[in-house]
């Protein structure tokens, strides 16, 4: 019983920030390009380029990507979906990258595998990491049927059952018909599975259990047991699984020049076999510090560290309570208080295992509605790409033209602060949050890297007068004029002889104040 509560302590506190954690041990982009790392999400949901493959597009829009210091881009999963347009979460055959003629086309969603490899080389050429979405949890699109016995259980909880077992029909035979058995000579069935939701003899949809199976114990607990998601699921514990995925994750970082995975939906699978598949794929590619960040969804901040504690510096984790406060802090306006912004998430409590973001590809019109409201978006993005905590991850709809999201102005303005970050965006951060609707900081590095920010959630209409905060930013500065970088041709101020300034902000905005000598290379 010891053992027991030791163990559950070491998986549910938190442990101090200055513990060697993961973004520590992993390369966040080359080794050459490592002066704050930013990566981007290079897709939405529903993106597609009206003129040419999305792999061209990608490799068409490196030299911008480069010039504006993203040193990873995430791309999407570059495997074949269970349709001719499917994104790639439907997953059909991981080995089959655009090559193969499959589900009614040769290219995938998003390009032929020569397109993908072409690509990626270029990316390197620019001094950009790639990280391939590896979505492990289940399958879609099988080639065959099946007859076998199930367990019905309770979709609200998986752990209950709510009938005897019986037969059903299932589509679970994946016997890839384009492929063969090239690159991988495992066919799946039944067997290779844990779960199912749909019985073509009935035609009802629920959630079935193979009958001679357990779900796994090391996933969630929501609703129970989260082993089953959608899909046929996949069974982590088979050992022609473990071992086809094992071989995958090395083949596809060796074949497609990627630098690192997105793992998708892992609070739906074995954590025991995910810390097993990044252990042996960064052995097998000779890579200790392969980058991993992991996608496990939920605001609640206890949940999050708990998993985060049990990947033991393997992986890095997306920030989903920072952007849930983003979101709410969206919603409320005036309401909220700005200087709660950073409670209780991922970057203020493990600041080197949080890959912090705004949006993501989930949020439009998919399963997770929280979409941070245009008002809010480029303070979000100041509080993630101007501050020294945490990995950023910008996203791709936020920043190039789109028919789902795209702001100009919105785009416009990242452009901005992506150009701070990369030229003067340095040192560490000192922070000057002294009221609820404006808060400021300020990042004052070597030489002339400089910054003083100030983000306001105030109403526009309330008043006519700007916020000012009065931050110190270092003496030596006194006869340099310093602009806001979102205003450049309005009044400069200057420092006092002591190294403080009084910076300002107008009510609902975002100022960015550095040296006039750096305005050029920020806006």
């Amino acid at each position: 019983m010891e053992i027991l509560k030791r163990l559950w302590h070491t998986y549910n506190s938190p442990r101090d920030s200055t513990t060697l954690s993961s973004l520590d041990t992993m390369d966040l982009g080359p080794t050459k390009n490592t002066e704050n790392p930013v990566m981007i999400q290079f897709f939405t949901w529903d993106c597609k380029h009206p003129e040419m493959s999305w792999w061209s597009f990608f490799e068409k829009t490196v030299p911008d990507l480069e010039s504006l210091g993203f040193t990873q881009v995430w791309l999407p999963p570059p495997h074949k979906a269970m349709s001719k347009n499917g994104q790639g979460y439907d997953a059909y055959d991981l080995w089959d990258l655009g090559e193969f003629d499959q589900k009614g086309t040769v290219p995938t969603r998003w390009g032929t595998k020569s397109e993908l490899l072409r690509a990626v080389a270029v990316a390197k050429q620019h001094g950009i990491d790639v990280i391939i979405d590896a979505v492990l949890n289940h399958k879609l699109g099988a080639d065959q049927r099946e007859r076998f016995e199930v367990t019905p259980v309770d979709p609200k909880d998986r752990m209950k059952e709510i009938g005897p077992p019986r037969v059903i029909e299932g589509s679970t035979r994946f016997n890839f018909p384009g492929r063969g058995s090239k690159y991988s000579a495992l066919k799946w069935n039944h067997n290779h599975l844990t779960g199912v939701d749909w019985d073509h003899t009935t035609k009802k949809r629920e959630v079935y259990r193979m009958a001679n199976k357990t779900w796994s114990s090391r996933v969630d607990d929501e609703l129970g047991n989260y082993d089953y998601l959608l899909g046929v699921d996949i069974d982590h514990n088979h050992p022609e699984v473990v071992k086809d995925l094992l071989a995958w994750g090395n083949w596809v970082l060796q074949t497609t020049g990627g630098n690192g995975f997105r793992l998708d939906a892992i609070k739906h699978i074995d954590r025991q076999f995910l810390r097993r598949f990044i252990q042996h794929t960064r052995q097998l590619t000779n890579r200790p510090r392969l980058f991993v960040v992991a996608e496990y969804w939920s605001a609640d901040i206890k949940r999050v560290m708990f998993w985060i504690n049990a990947y033991g510096g393997l992986a890095s984790f997306f920030d989903v309570p920072l952007h849930d406060n983003f979101w709410r802090a969206s919603e409320a306006g005036p309401r909220y208080d700005l200087r709660k912004i950073l409670a209780n998430t991922v970057v203020s409590l493990r600041p080197k295992d949080a890959v912090t973001f705004v949006d993501n590809h989930e949020q439009i019109g998919q399963s997770l509605q929280s979409w941070v409201l245009r008002g809010f978006k480029l303070h979000a993005y100041a509080l993630i790409l101007l501050r020294d905590e945490g990995h950023p991850c910008v996203f791709f709809g936020d920043l190039y033209p789109n028919k789902e999201c795209y702001d100009a102005g919105t785009a416009s303005g990242l452009r901005t602060l992506l150009k701070i970050r990369k030229n003067v965006a340095s040192g560490p951060v000192a922070d000057y949050w002294e009221d609820a609707n404006y808060i400021g900081w300020v990042r004052r590095g070597r030489g002339h890297k400089i910054c003083a920010v100030i983000i306001s959630n105030a109403d526009p209409a309330s008043s006519s007068k700007p916020h000012s905060i009065r931050m110190f930013v270092g003496k030596g500065h006194g006869q340099d004029a310093f602009k806001n970088a979102f205003a450049p041709r309005s009044a400069g101020i200057k420092l006092s002889g002591d190294g403080w300034g009084d910076f300002t902000c107008i009510r609902g905005g975002v100022a960015v104040w550095t040296l006039l000598s750096n305005i050029a290379a920020c806006v």
